[in-house]
């Protein structure tokens, strides 16, 4: 098997990445997802919904499951936020982002969108957890 297999535990990771995904049973088969004249299709599935059309804000609760094929990502979450104006994902809740075969867990993940980089925190006496899959030279 080409791939070794790398555990990291940290109180608080901050990573960068530039793209992320490996479809697996968890997440929908919407990877095909269209592309518009100025950006890329992120398809958003919860329980609710809300927008502010005031603050930009777009809220989704319960059950959320993001896919983002531009960026090879999909992402799990028992809520998520996307701040239009700061161009930034928030993940809240038993969050967790799959990406190239890498996966980062944690309480809170920021994914700050025009940079391609994730901030994740932990929840109190807890840790975060990242996944890394390298190939062997």
């Amino acid at each position: 098997m080409p791939y070794g297999r790398f555990r990291f535990f940290a109180t608080a990771l901050a990573i960068s990445c530039s793209a992320v995904a490996v479809a697996t049973p968890t997440f929908p088969q919407q990877m095909g997802a269209q592309q518009n004249g100025n950006g890329q299709a992120l398809s958003v599935r919860s329980d609710i919904q809300e927008a502010d059309s005031k603050t930009g804000i777009v809220t989704a609760r319960g059950n959320v499951v993001i896919v983002y094929p531009a960026r090879q990502m999909q992402a799990t979450a028992t809520q998520a936020q996307y701040f239009s104006r700061e161009r930034r994902i928030v993940l809240t809740g038993n969050a967790y982002v799959l990406q190239n075969g890498n996966s980062l867990r944690a309480e809170t993940i920021t994914y700050l969108v025009d940079e391609g980089r994730f901030i994740a925190v932990p929840n109190d006496n807890q840790q975060v957890e990242s996944i890394y899959y390298i190939t062997d030279q």
